[in-house]
């Protein structure tokens, strides 16, 4: 028999007429955090390899000495100077005719687009080691730089140290630059050209105002890290006696009997060199993400801050609940 709502009786009756079984609230759930064992040995490992090689430089037959006393010594530190100059000036040079052979490859003249393919193809194909051997040993071949009425001089005079270092570094790196441009140019949607040629712009304004700022989110990314492999690759101008960091090094090295102590000197100056410039880029890219992302990645600061608030989160009185 039905129970109806006005004789005081529940809906929920038992089977056999009676009171109803009272109702027990839900245990409340723990959550139990899964172990994971092979993380724990894994981080034993890798603590336990880098003891041993801790141990095995504290050990060895090292003047610690010597790293602190040179490293702000005036010849390193005017080597650290022409790394940096001789870098941002390749990079500038490698930047400007990147852009130039980007645009010349995708021309529609067979010629332009000829003559850059070729100038990359040349530049990409051969080892910067020996493309800075060319430029110094250009006065074997070439005893004269002559350019008619314009300029003329003995080429030991123009192909010095630094000039053989820049070219080297530059043109080889505009050959990469001009792929990475090209790269980012095509990446625009055809349609912004062609917009901007419907309202009447020129060619060379289109590319200026509406493609390159579009491009340049997807440019500066790699655009960075060929900087900062730039300034390693700069090491190498020592094999055509430029004074750069790691010539610097070695002739300290040589002359007081620290070889090895020296190349830590500048081991550590090219690793202070290249954070830097990689923070750098870190905020280069954020900037030139506003446009695309709808929320910007976290600075290394905010890292730290939501690192550390999570964890007094976690660990405090609120954590159970």
């Amino acid at each position: 028999m039905a129970v109806s709502k006005d004789s005081g009786g529940s809906g929920d009756a038992a089977p056999g007429g009676g009171t109803p079984p009272a109702r027990t609230a839900p245990e409340a759930i723990r959550a139990i955090p899964v172990r994971h064992y092979g993380r724990y040995v894994s981080a034993v490992i890798v603590l336990a390899l880098l003891a041993l090689l801790v141990n095995a430089f504290a050990t060895a037959d090292l003047e610690w000495g010597a790293v602190g006393d040179f490293f702000f010594d005036d010849e390193i530190l005017e080597g650290v100077k022409n790394t940096l100059v001789v870098s941002v000036l390749a990079m500038i040079m490698g930047l400007v005719l990147g852009i130039l052979l980007a645009v010349m490859r995708m021309s529609k003249n067979p010629v332009t687009s000829s003559v850059a393919w070729g100038y990359i193809w040349f530049f990409r194909g051969t080892p910067v080691y020996v493309q800075l051997l060319l430029w110094f040993n250009l006065a074997l071949i070439f005893p004269m730089l002559n350019l008619g009425p314009i300029y003329k001089d003995e080429m030991t005079d123009v192909m010095t140290p630094f000039m053989a270092a820049l070219l080297g570094l530059g043109l080889n790196e505009a050959a990469y630059m001009a792929e990475i441009c090209r790269a980012g140019i095509e990446s625009v949607d055809e349609g912004q050209a062609e917009a901007s040629q419907a309202l009447g712009m020129s060619n060379a304004k289109t590319m200026r105002r509406i493609v390159l700022p579009q491009a340049m989110r997807v440019i500066v990314p790699p655009t960075g890290n060929e900087f900062i492999n730039l300034l390693k690759t700069s090491s190498l101008c020592a094999v055509v006696m430029f004074e750069e960091t790691l010539r610097k090094a070695q002739n300290i090295g040589n002359n007081a009997g620290a070889v090895v102590e020296m190349l830590l000197v500048a081991t550590i100056w090219y690793l202070a060199i290249t954070t830097v410039f990689s923070i750098g880029q870190f905020y280069l890219e954020r900037y030139y993400a506003r446009g695309s992302r709808r929320q910007l990645p976290a600075t290394p600061w905010q890292k730290v801050k939501q690192n550390v608030f999570t964890f007094s989160r976690g660990s405090g009185s609120g954590a159970k609940a």
